[in-house]
Order: C-alpha cells, then structure tokens, then sequence
C-alpha cells in the first residue's frame, strides 16, 4: 500500500528560520497521506542530528531525510552571501541526482514514485528540476506577505534609482524616511520599512541582485503558498493576488499542525539545529501567569557587546521577571560573560538559557510578553499565543514585520537600534504592566482568534491547503 502513497520532496532554503516552516509543512503533509522526504544540506544534518541524537530519525516510517552538499569551501567564509552564490551555482545537479536517486529507488520498490516538489523560493533552481522531471512544484515564501510584496518590487526600486544608496551617509541623513507611496497593498511605508536588502550602497550587491533574480525566475502561474493568513495581511494579499494569481496563504502552520493528536509519532520529530534546553520550562511553573517577558533574538541576529549589556540592565532595571535566550553566537567577536553584579540583581527573577523550544515557551501561561526581533517564525508564533511584543528588528524582512506588528496590528512598541537601558526598562514595563501594554494583549488575542478560525475546518487557510494539496501536488495522481 506505502508504494501508492504521493511522495512529495521538501527543501528549504539552509537556515534554522527557513528550515522550521518547511518542516512542518512536511508534517502537516505527512499526516495528508504523503511519503515525505526532507531535504537539508549535509552540514545543517549533521548539526540536527548533533541536536537531536543520531538515532532521533531512524524509526520514521514514510518520512526520510536526505542531504546534499552545500557546495561551501573553507574560503568562501560562512556569510549570507556566500551561502546564495552556492545555491545559484552549486545547488541544482546535487538536486537533479537526489531525484534520480529516488527514482532508482521507486523502481526498486523501496520508496513510492516522486509525485512533486515542495521548494522554498529561495530555492529557485527547483523550478528547473521540475520541469525536467514533469513534477508539479509548489513554491512557498516562508516570511510574512509583506516582505514578499516588498521584494517583488525590488527591480522597481533600482529602475527609480531608489537604491544603492549613493553613499553611507544616506543610512542616517533621513533618506530612509523616503515615503514609498507607488506599491498598491503598503499603506504610509517609508524606505525604511522595507526589506533591508535595498539599503546598499554596492552597485553590484549580490543579495538585491539574487532576489531580483529570484522573483523573476517565478512565473505568473506558479503555485505560491504563505506562512500567513488572509485576516492578517489581506491588503497585501490582495495586491499579490494579482500578481501571482495561484497565491494561496495556508497560515498560521503552527495552528494547523496543533490539530494533531499529542500522541502522534511525528509530536517527536523537530527541526532545531541547535540543542533545546527545556529546564525553563520547570522554572516558569514557578512564575505568575502573564508575568514574565520572554527574550530571543532568534537564529541569526547579533549584537555588540554594548548593546547586549543596556538589553541586561533594561531588563534587570524593569524589575519584571525574564526569560532570556543567548546564544553563544549573539555577541560580535566573542562570548557573554555577566557580572557577578548583574547576576545577583537578577538571582530571583531572571534565568538566561542558550536555546528552547519556542513555541512551547510562547505558549506557556506564564509568559506575558515577548522581546524579540519580528523574524517571521517568532512574529506568527507570538500571534498563535496571544503574546503581545518589543521589537528590536535586526535585518532583511524584519523591519518589515515591525512596521506591521507595531503599526497595522498594533501588537507590539518598537525599541530604537540604538538601544538604551531607560528605554528598554520603560518599554517592558509598559508591555507588562501599562494601558497600552493592556491593549495591545487584547489585540494579540483577537488575532489569536483570527488564525485559530482561519485554520480550522471551513477557515480559509484551511480551505486554501486542501486546494493546495488536491489541485496541484496530486495532480499527477
């Protein structure tokens, strides 16, 4: 009977925030009836499987892991832009090969018979397979609808001599506060609430390029599926509608994958890369419901060691308790190490950890609000838990995000770049404590509710999936 299933290949784009909503649409696929398999990059599996155990994925049935290389050597350094020059140039023959592989292997009767792709956009070299393969391949933009409407306007801000920037002095001389008034969908955006990559000064800037590049690769009647909903971002859906006609938000993942039964096998399988501490979990049993602010800055983010030390004494200085994820990479050029001072002002309300299980975190009734910079994963799972944020946006669609979260939905207060310990302590007081930290709670909640609807049975990103599942990816069924 295995051999009849449709067997769908997921690959996303190989960072912790991409990788995490492509999981668990492998998830949320796999309990469709699909065989799944999940393609990461040779080095990201082994950092699972570091994280996870060596075993943690042998005894999955309809659900196997792949790898390929990275195509990454010693010199090319470990920056964003060297990782997408490799994907552009190195990317689609490993992939071609896998494919055959699997066909190989469906003769054989080991696996059933590829029926489709599931790609990250990122991912465009994909495309290509597909056809080559007479495969069915769904794209899906794993960021917010706002950031990929800004995206896909991109040539437009170059042919407007918009950017590069001239020169540096540009970042600061108010130029950012440009009003961008010409893309339907985006109410009073300046520059400065655009996906950052246009903030170059580089004529020839690779990143501005490859996104250019990548939304040209995507065609008219490519299927596109979102991490979004239609009650969050409709303006922009709307607008993106009618750019991409097979446009199909099937938001919040979380959401639709909290229908599975607890008990499931695929309850065990997770996408982390680095290894969870659930320790806090224990300690904020012992908190107040609604009393503590929880802290990540998420996969990517750093920060000098200026900045992380007003962030410390804001939060110490606050009084309110605190859950603060630092990762051993967070600080440019070196390691956290706190004083003796701070630690004994926080001894009885504050527990630093170096990774969690978000969700599981966000979700906790102790948990009443949530420092954070807008990633996308981090923005969706704090509206699927009704928690209220402080935004502190570090880069590419963040900036974005914030603009929405603090302007459109007005669930969260942003923090400057600049941040300062008066401000930080302020704030969080606000969120916690404060009318406006009051309303924006409510808010979130009403969101909440929003994307509880909108995933469940009738909802339209409920709808929208099954769509997805039964008019493109077994098409060839």
């Amino acid at each position: 009977m295995d051999n009849k299933k449709p067997h769908a290949v997921l690959i996303p784009c190989p960072f912790q925030g991409h990788i995490n909503p492509v999981f668990k649409l492998a998830k949320i696929l796999h309990l469709q009836g699909f065989h799944i398999t999940f393609v990461n990059t040779e080095y990201n599996h082994k950092r699972l499987l570091k994280s996870r155990g060596p075993k943690a994925f042998d005894s999955f049935t309809s659900f196997s892991f792949e790898t390929i290389p990275d195509g990454l050597t010693p010199m090319d350094g470990d920056g964003l832009p060297s990782l997408f020059q490799s994907i552009r140039k190195n990317f689609l023959q490993p992939f071609r090969e896998l494919l055959s592989r699997l066909h190989d292997s469906a003769s054989s009767g080991l696996v059933p018979p590829v029926t489709c792709i599931v790609s990250d956009i990122n991912m465009s070299f994909t495309i290509q397979a597909a056809e080559e393969f007479a495969l069915p391949n769904v794209l899906f933009f794993p960021a917010s609808a706002c950031s990929f409407l800004c995206i896909s306007h991109f040539r437009s801000f170059v042919e407007k001599g918009l950017t590069p920037l001239k020169d540096e002095s540009y970042l600061t001389n108010g130029y950012l506060e440009t009003k961008v008034d010409w893309i339907p969908g985006l109410k009073n955006f300046q520059l400065k609430d655009v996906v950052d990559f246009i903030r170059t000064t580089n004529p020839n800037d690779f990143m501005l390029e490859f996104l250019i590049d990548m939304v040209d690769r995507v065609h008219r009647d490519s299927t596109i599926i979102l991490n979004t909903f239609d009650e969050l971002e409709s303006d922009v859906i709307n607008a993106l509608f009618s750019m991409f006609p097979s446009l199909y938000p099937i938001g919040p993942l979380p959401l639709l994958l909290s229908q599975t039964p607890h008990n499931h096998q695929l309850a065990s399988l997770d996408s982390s890369l680095w290894k969870e501490d659930t320790k806090c979990l224990e300690w904020l049993e012992s908190k107040e419901p609604g009393s503590v602010v929880y802290v990540n800055f998420g996969s990517i983010t750093v920060m000098t060691l200026e900045q992380l030390l007003e962030f410390a004494w804001g939060l110490a200085n606050s009084k309110k308790s605190f859950l603060w994820i630092i990762r051993p990479d967070l600080v440019i050029g070196g390691s956290v190490v706190m004083s003796s001072e701070f630690i004994n002002e926080i001894s009885d309300r504050g527990l630093i950890s170096s990774w969690c299980p978000q969700e599981k975190v966000l979700n906790h009734p102790s948990i009443g609000g949530f420092l954070t910079h807008c990633g996308w994963n981090s923005t969706i799972e704090s509206i699927c838990a009704g928690v209220p944020m402080l935004c502190w946006p570090f880069f590419a669609d963040q900036p974005t995000n914030c603009r929405f979260i603090c302007n459109e939905w007005e669930i969260g207060a942003e923090i400057d770049t600049n941040v300062k310990r008066d401000e930080v302590e302020k704030l969080v007081n606000e969120l916690m404590v404060g009318e406006k930290g009051k309303k924006m709670k409510q808010k979130a909640m009403e969101l909440k509710k929003k994307a509880e609807d909108s995933t469940s049975a009738g909802g339209c990103s409920y709808i929208n999936l099954e769509k997805v599942i039964n008019e493109v990816l077994l098409k060839k069924n």
